[in-house]
């Protein structure tokens, strides 16, 4: 099944709670995009963010140039449900990061939870950083969160990478300088357990 369909297929058949990633808010996530220190004019790309609701707590901050981007359509449709009017202020973007084209020097702060460890081909994970090393303006923040060296070894029916600090930063190599990391152990709607690691890097060419 080709990625699209297969995601497009998650989102269409099951509820957001029942998705094991799946969290109420991303309190790491948004700890660190205001960790970043960024004004609220600050250009913020939310990833993989499709039915997250990360949106809606920078939103209701004060964030005002939000961008969600996801592959499939049906996820971004939920998210749009959700926020009702306030989501007219989101620039949203279906899309496969791999073959995403984005502006260059656009974003501030480039946040990803739970897509770049799906990335399992080397040149998928180059064009990625490729990607992010086009789109984030000099000096730009750039926040990842993967499955840790204990994470699953599969998420919904896909193969994944696990990450440490050390691991994640030789993918991005020395233009980004690496900030901060926290581990997270993440309580599934199903009762179980899984470990991510948040990776907070400054883009330092």
């Amino acid at each position: 099944m080709e990625k699209k369909e297969h995601w497009e297929n998650v989102y269409a058949t099951k509820s957001q709670d029942q998705m094991s990633w799946y969290r109420d808010h991303l309190d790491n996530s948004l700890e660190l995009i205001i960790h970043t220190g960024v004004g609220k004019d600050a250009a913020i790309i939310d990833v993989g963010g499709g039915s997250s609701t990360l949106v809606d707590d920078l939103l209701d901050r004060g964030f005002a140039d939000v961008s969600v981007l996801d592959i499939s359509g049906a996820a971004i449709a939920k998210s749009k449900e959700r926020l009702g009017a306030s989501g007219q202020m989101v620039n949203w973007i279906v899309a496969d990061i791999t073959e995403a084209d984005l502006p260059d020097d656009r974003f501030d702060v480039w946040h990803d939870r739970a897509v770049f460890h799906f990335l399992t081909y080397p040149d998928d994970r180059r064009k990625y950083v490729d990607l992010v090393m086009r789109a984030l303006k000099p000096n730009g923040h750039l926040i990842v969160a993967a499955f840790g060296l204990e994470g699953p070894q599969k998420c919904s029916g896909l193969d994944v990478v696990r990450y440490s600090s050390e691991t994640m930063q030789g993918e991005f190599g020395e233009q980004f300088q690496l900030i901060q990391s926290l581990d997270e152990t993440h309580n599934t709607p199903f009762g179980t357990t899984q470990e991510f690691i948040y990776c907070y890097f400054r883009k330092v060419i």
